[in-house]
């Protein structure tokens, strides 16, 4: 469990301490989780005098994956993603360079000690309970920091605010290392927590102000979402660091009204032309959420999963399709669109406690017997990309995993 995760960990910095490199390569998530990892890690690697170029993706697309493992005797990061796909990126860095995965996603080995896969999920942690991507950067960075005489405590408060982000509470409240984390950024005064209803509300101290965790948990998703193609990472980067400044709460509205916008007019769109099989409904907004990224589509379906026009007792699975572009890279020929499935909140306890197939389940088979990508998925929430035209075949293979489950 926790105790093997760090053990693994120290010899990953000893490894990393001794390659020849003293550049990294860091890529991570563009949601709340993954931009918070993103942060702890820069800051970790920094402090440590490594020099890092840094990149958000909202996918490790095949693509790009190609395009970073073009190059050689490099140092390379991934975090909140590519835990399930070591076996590919040791496939495709052919022992070329040094790669270094730090994730919560259900996961594989990579079978190759160049790929060095530091996932909670392959040693006994559920990453939609104990840990998140955020709090396994932590844990990381003060292996790391220790093993210079430096001290990581002051970035507990990022790694909690990873897990508030993707909204794993277990009864309202963070929990097994999650909860570590917390109490170690409580007890520095840069978390506080309340009894609220029964559960727990957080509020998070950034640059000595004090804010409440669920809006800064917004106004990341809102920079890396919504903002994905305007240089929004970057200055989620810069708000994890420096809390809300004045032009940033101003950038933040403007494009929560535009985001607000175009949801509105989709809702009304999918009440209208849901479609539904035995198992699913799903609809495909195609392009009509640009310029946002395609990380939008699962905050919709994170919206509409439990509105009064959709059936609770079946998933839900929302297309877009993935602009031929990624920030930092260029122009990149994808021809793909995205899947994201969410469930309703009565779908959530059936999972929960396993008395229905959880999403990590059936959407990666699904996809990869049609030819798909799928990396990062979990129980509750899920995404994975197939190529434009197959969002109905996909939807049939779906329907195929889940009677091989027992989904009759």
């Amino acid at each position: 469990m926790k105790n093997e995760l760090i053990t693994a960990m120290h010899d990953a910095v000893h490894i990393i301490e001794k390659y020849p490199s003293k550049k990294i390569d860091l890529f991570h998530h563009n949601d709340t989780d993954g931009l918070t990892s993103g942060t702890i890690l820069l800051d970790a690697f920094n402090k440590a005098e490594y020099e890092v170029s840094r990149f958000s993706l909202e996918k490790p697309y095949p693509q790009v994956l190609e395009k970073i493992f073009s190059k050689s005797g490099k140092i390379i990061v991934f975090t909140d993603f590519a835990g399930k796909i070591a076996p590919i990126i040791a496939r495709l860095n052919k022992g070329r360079n040094l790669v270094l995965i730090i994730d919560h996603h259900p996961a594989e080995e990579s079978g190759d000690i160049n790929v060095i896969n530091l996932d909670g999920d392959l040693f006994g942690l559920k990453g939609d309970r104990d840990i998140s991507a955020s709090a396994t950067c932590f844990l990381f960075a003060q292996v790391l920091l220790g093993s210079i005489g430096k001290d990581a405590d002051l970035l507990s408060h990022l790694g909690t605010l990873g897990a508030i982000g993707d909204g794993f509470l277990v009864n309202g409240r963070l929990s097994g290392v999650n909860r570590e984390v917390m109490k170690i950024a409580e007890n520095h005064r840069i978390i506080r927590v309340i009894e609220n209803a029964g559960a727990e509300e957080y509020f998070i101290t950034l640059n000595e102000v004090e804010y409440p965790a669920a809006d800064i948990c917004i106004a990341l998703d809102t920079l890396g979402g919504v903002g994905y193609y305007q240089n929004g990472t970057a200055l989620a980067i810069e708000l994890c660091q420096k809390g809300i400044t004045p032009s940033l709460e101003m950038l933040i509205n403007e494009l929560n009204i535009k985001k607000d916008d175009i949801f509105a007019s989709e809702i009304e769109s999918t009440r209208k032309n849901i479609k539904t099989t035995e198992h699913l409904q799903w609809f495909n907004v195609q392009e009509r959420f640009l310029p946002m990224g395609v990380k939008m589509i699962g905050v919709f379906c994170n919206i509409i999963k439990d509105m009064d026009f959709l059936d609770k007792t079946k998933y839900l699975a929302g297309f877009q399709t993935v602009p031929n572009e990624v920030p930092g890279f260029g122009q990149i020929e994808f021809n793909s669109t995205k899947i994201s499935m969410r469930v309703s909140n009565f779908l959530t306890d059936k999972i929960r406690n396993e008395s229905a197939p959880g999403l990590s389940s059936f959407l990666p088979p699904a996809t990869l017997n049609i030819g798909g990508f799928a990396d990062a998925c979990h129980g509750l929430s899920a995404a994975t990309t197939v190529k434009i035209g197959q969002e109905e075949d996909l939807i049939l293979e779906i329907e195929k995993e889940l009677v091989k489950l027992g989904r009759n």
